[in-house]
């Protein structure tokens, strides 16, 4: 009875305060299809899920065609010469190092102590021979190679480029004609080709310029006679020391032999040809390039407004086919050292193969064109520094001659962003960034520091060089009579001595002398 009387409660409750029996299966069947309609949306949902979109430097392309079994050199030295494409190539070498968290030989200011020979002591950081690991070198010096190797581990790559003296001429005329004397005294450059030593003089600082400009910033005597004998001794010492030297006319087929010799993936020597000149002269072959900087503006009198350089009229640049042939004869040392490696240069394609090298320079092209498509504004093409928005990846100008930039496209992902930027990025701002990496301890420099640092111009030496080192004496490029380059009786950087007389050629060795 009592048992009735608690269910007959139960079911008031249920039915009565709760609702009605069916009102509760409702609510149940309602639940049961929301949940069943649920997982049925998320299966649906993880089945149309699309992949997230993957950057293009991470698509297969970015590595190109196999390179077997080698494995990728992290100890180079790269010769930066000057008006040779050059600052094309270190930007390669930036942005590997970069990538792989690799050390860099990194200079006091922005070059290593260039005009004069390199000494290991221009480098940041360093403590003594081989203290530190450094893996990356490749700022403006003049070839050292004792000091070199006090710097840079035995199992370096050793590697450097060349350009047509002719054609090196016009773009140093351009660049430097405020800066060397022997430029600015000559209305044109066909004029100063017509009789060179009516404006040469090599007592005068930062006239290097104006002769053999490969050849000395190998660390040899540019004033010196021509010889055969002493342009084979130079050939011999630069290949002892270097595996590869490659051609800035044959800009695409030296990346192709660059990226072999140091087993690096394509995307590594993927380029966009940078500091480019805006206006090409005449027939300058190559990918014309480099700069100056607002110092050598500042030191040519040419106004800055805005940040930007207001260049003067550019130089005339016109040659007629005797006075190049006068330039070769007038830079007779550089006129060898690109016959002979540039002969070099083609057996060495020879060796790779024709229809290889033709596949890989063609897949190189492609790859730049698309990553071009994928990272700049305006199709790629280089723009006015002006146009920038960007102020930080605004190329510095020379007074005489406007260097482009490029923009980036808009909307990119962050790691696409950030590999776009490293490929566009200055040679100048670069080399900040590198060295706010290493050195981050330094970084915290005042502005007006800073701005004296850019004094230090890349491309010149027409500005105060950082002070000689306490109990060692060093003297100007073109310091000392008889316009010698190098002090009396200083080692060549091969270990031996090179000293001119006349044309009589004289190497030094400690066991002899040969003549």
């Amino acid at each position: 009875m009592l048992f009735r009387r608690r269910a007959r409660m139960l079911r008031w409750l249920v039915c009565g305060r709760l609702g009605p029996v069916w009102m509760w299966k409702a609510l149940l069947l309602f639940l049961a299809i929301a949940f069943a309609g649920q997982l049925l949306g998320v299966i649906f949902n993880k089945s149309n899920v699309q992949p997230a979109a993957r950057s293009i430097f991470s698509s297969p392309d970015a590595q190109g065609p196999s390179l077997g079994s080698c494995q990728p050199h992290t100890h180079i030295m790269f010769l930066k010469t000057h008006k040779t494409a050059s600052s094309t190539v270190l930007n390669m070498l930036y942005r590997f190092g970069d990538e792989h968290s690799l050390r860099f030989a990194l200079p006091l200011g922005y070059q290593l102590g260039y005009p004069l020979p390199f000494n290991a002591h221009r480098v940041k950081g360093y403590r003594g021979p081989r203290a530190i690991e450094f893996h990356i070198m490749g700022n403006h010096m003049r070839f050292n190679k004792p000091e070199v190797e006090k710097v840079m581990p035995a199992d370096t790559f050793y590697f450097s480029i060349i350009r047509d003296p002719v054609s090196l001429a016009e773009s140093s005329f351009a660049y430097y004609k405020e800066v060397a004397p022997a430029f600015r005294k000559a209305k044109g450059l066909g004029e100063f080709a017509d009789d060179p030593k009516k404006f040469y003089d090599p007592r005068l600082r930062n006239n290097h310029y104006a002769r053999n400009l490969l050849w000395f910033d190998f660390g040899l005597d540019n004033n010196a006679n021509f010889s055969l004998a002493l342009a084979r001794l130079g050939e011999d010492m630069i290949r002892r020391t270097f595996k590869l030297i490659l051609v800035s006319e044959y800009f695409d087929q030296s990346m192709i032999l660059l990226r072999h010799a140091l087993c690096w993936p394509m995307d590594a020597v993927v380029f966009f040809s940078l500091n480019a000149r805006q206006q090409k002269p005449s027939s300058a072959g190559g990918v014309a390039e480099s700069w100056v900087g607002k110092a050598a503006a500042a030191a040519a009198g040419v106004g800055i407004r805005g940040g930007l350089v207001q260049a003067k009229t550019l130089p005339n640049l016109s040659l007629t086919p005797e006075q190049r042939e006068k330039l070769r004869q007038w830079n007779a040392f550089d006129w060898y050292l690109y016959k002979v490696f540039n002969k070099t240069f083609w057996e060495e394609i020879d060796k790779f193969g024709h229809a290889q090298m033709e596949k890989e320079v063609q897949l190189l092209r492609m790859r730049r064109e698309d990553l071009a498509r994928v990272c700049l504004r305006d199709g790629g093409k280089p723009v006015e520094a002006h146009r920038i928005r960007d102020k930080n990846i605004r190329p510095f100008q020379s007074g005489l001659v406007k260097i482009l930039g490029y923009e980036l496209q808009p909307g990119l992902d962050n790691t696409t962003r950030m590999s776009c930027l490293r490929m566009i990025r200055p040679e100048i701002q670069y080399k900040d960034v590198l060295d706010s990496k290493q050195f981050p301890q330094f970084h915290a420099i005042p502005a007006q520091q800073q701005s004296q640092r850019l004094l230090v111009a890349v491309g010149g030496t027409f500005l105060k060089q950082e002070p000689p080192r306490k109990g060692r004496k060093e003297t100007g490029g073109e310091a000392g009579a008889g316009g010698r380059t190098l002090e009396e009786g200083m080692k060549a950087w091969e270990g031996s001595r090179l000293v001119r007389n006349n044309q009589t050629l004289v190497r030094e060795h400690e066991k002899g002398r040969l003549r």
